[in-house]
This record gives C-alpha cells, sequence and structure tokens, in this order.
C-alpha cells in the first residue's frame, strides 16, 4: 500500500479461510504483511497526531471585533509606492469596519491603498499595538491617517442589481446591494436611494450592449 498507493490483491486473499492445505510459508507471508501494514497505518496516524499538537501549541487564532485598529500584510500589494525591498511588512493601522466569519476581516482602508480590495483574511492581519512612551519616550508618534469607523455605512448602497415596474403604478423598485455584507439585497424604490441618478446611471450603463 505504501508503495503503489492502493492495497494489492494477494493470492490468499481469495482463498478460504477454512482450507487445510494452505502452505505454511504462504500464511506466515499474510502475518507479516498484516503486521507491517498495521505498523505503517499506527505510524501514520501518530505523526499526524505529533504535527497537529506541534501546530496548535504555537499557532493561535487570533480575535478581532468591529472597530479594532489592525495591520495588514503587504505581501501582495505590488502598487505601494518606492523600492520593494525596502517597504515596510505591514500597512496601517486600519479599523475593521466587519467581520467575514472567523477566517476574513472587512477594513477600511485609506491613502494609497483606498482602491485594494477592502476584505483580507486573517493570516494577513495582526492587532495594532501603540507604542508604550514610558519605555520608548524618545520615539516620536508619527501621524497616521486613521478614518473614524462611519456608523451611516449600514444605509450606503454599493451598486443597483435589478430593476421592475411596480404593477398598478407608475414608478419602478430597484434591487440595491449595500456595502455591508451583513446586509441582504433589497428591493427599494427610487427616492430612498441616496444620490440615486449616480447610481442609476451606472447600472444603465452596465446594461447597455457592446456595440461590435
Amino acid at each position: 500500500m505504501l508503495e503503489k498507493g492502493w492495497n494489492p490483491k494477494l493470492p490468499i486473499d481469495t482463498l478460504k479461510k477454512d482450507l487445510v492445505d494452505i502452505h505454511p510459508t504462504a500464511s506466515r507471508f499474510q502475518l507479516l504483511l498484516d503486521k507491517v501494514r498495521h505498523h505503517a497505518n499506527q505510524s501514520m496516524n501518530d505523526a499526524f497526531e505529533y504535527a497537529k499538537q506541534k501546530w496548535d501549541k504555537s499557532h493561535k487564532t487570533p480575535e478581532f471585533k468591529v472597530g479594532d485598529l489592525i495591520l495588514v500584510s503587504t505581501l501582495n500589494f505590488n502598487n505601494i509606492k518606492g523600492t520593494k525591498k525596502l517597504k515596510d511588512s505591514f500597512a496601517g493601522p486600519f479599523i475593521i469596519k466587519a467581520l467575514h466569519g472567523t477566517n476574513a476581516v472587512q477594513v477600511e482602508l485609506s491613502g494609497e491603498l483606498e482602491n485594494k480590495h477592502p476584505a483580507f483574511p486573517v493570516s494577513l492581519v495582526k492587532h495594532y499595538t501603540s507604542s508604550d512612551k514610558e519605555l520608548f519616550p524618545l520615539r516620536n508618534k508619527i501621524p497616521l491617517d486613521v478614518p473614524p469607523l462611519d456608523q451611516s455605512e449600514d444605509n450606503k448602497v454599493l451598486k443597483v442589481l435589478k430593476e421592475r415596474r411596480l404593477r398598478g403604478k407608475n414608478e419602478r423598485e430597484y434591487l440595491v446591494r449595500y456595502k455591508i455584507p451583513q446586509h441582504e439585497d433589497e428591493c427599494i424604490v427610487e427616492s430612498k436611494i441616496p444620490d440615486a441618478q449616480r447610481f442609476l446611471r451606472r447600472f444603465r450603463h452596465e446594461r447597455r450592449p457592446i456595440s461590435q
């Protein structure tokens, strides 16, 4: 099994167990294979368990909540100004504005990163710790551009998805998607969409067929 990746079917496997004329050498070989297979399975299980315990001991899943200040890894950022070798390993701090379960966070990006996708896996972020003035009295605090957490984000529309005419009324209803991912898509009339004309122009432009 270890060499070929599958369990070979040996001639002794096809023989009936109650036969009395099985050659002793074949019987001993079958016992040897069973012991080797059992030992190999036990060794692999022990190795998996040891690796799991070692990983769990040295890796703890960080806990984040909305409003926390975090640093974002620049490992996958290619548009940061300056030499790649001299760029900071982490950028920020940024404010967490939403959580995507326990595996990803959505942050409020600013500066040269504001056009990046705001969602990051927790493996690429870490908590921001401010400098201790008592331990480092001569360390100058660099002014950081940290935008405040916008409490009105709940009602901000991201885009218009569909439209339909209300039955019996000369009015249309639009399916909109909000910026906060926890809010489900909702059908509302034009008067309830902030800056409706801008979103509707973009929606109709995207629906327009491309001329050949």
